[in-house]
């Protein structure tokens, strides 16, 4: 198991910029990847970038295209930590952003989500 809290919510104008961290419950070392996703009211849950975490997986990093060149994803495994980092924030990046951990298990994928934090961007 593994519990994901997020944070850096908030409500930010049109060009803002906001970081939201997701801080998991154990090392994410030992978990293959960790991920952004953001649902928007009416609308289904959309992948917004996903970094490898792994040991020795070298931290590769996908973003969507919608977010490329505005959001970057990070971690620092010491912190059991991973980032997105938003900057030139337009409204229709409002929306619930979602923390997932993915492991794999005795040959199995388990995928863990955070609560979700808030991001609002006013025009």
């Amino acid at each position: 198991q593994v519990q994901l809290v997020e944070s850096g919510g908030g409500t930010v104008q049109a060009g803002g910029s906001l970081r939201l961290s997701c801080a998991a419950s154990r090392s994410i070392s030992s978990i293959n990847d960790m991920g952004w996703y953001r649902q928007a009211p009416g609308k289904e849950r959309e992948l917004v970038a996903v970094i490898l975490t792994g040991a020795g997986a070298g931290g590769r990093a996908l973003h969507a295209d919608s977010v490329k060149g505005r959001f970057t994803i990070s971690r620092d495994n010491a912190k059991n930590t991973v980032y997105l980092q938003m900057n030139t924030l337009k409204p229709e990046d409002t929306a619930v952003y979602y923390c997932n951990a993915g492991e794999t298990v005795d040959g199995s994928v388990r995928n863990y989500w955070g609560q979700g934090t808030q991001v609002t961007v006013s025009s």
